[in-house]
């Protein structure tokens, strides 16, 4: 995967409600759902369930850090 397959990734799952899988520091893994609201060139948003925004840059999705589960 390259940092354009990525980006195209995420622009394609855009806009609907999906479940995310999300591998932080000392490889404590989250789940949560949510939605990809905002493309930027570096990032993009997550808008969670809860109203709360997180945000995440292409690179955690070309390193499996964050995987888009369905």
């Amino acid at each position: 995967m390259t940092i354009g397959m990525a980006k195209q990734l995420v622009r394609d799952n855009k806009g609907a409600m999906h479940s995310f899988r999300f591998r932080g520091a000392r490889n404590q893994i989250e789940e949560f759902e949510g939605m990809i609201t905002d493309i930027y060139p570096a990032i993009f948003i997550i808008k969670l369930n809860n109203q709360k925004i997180r945000s995440f840059s292409y690179s955690d999705v070309l390193i499996d850090n964050l995987k888009i589960l369905n």
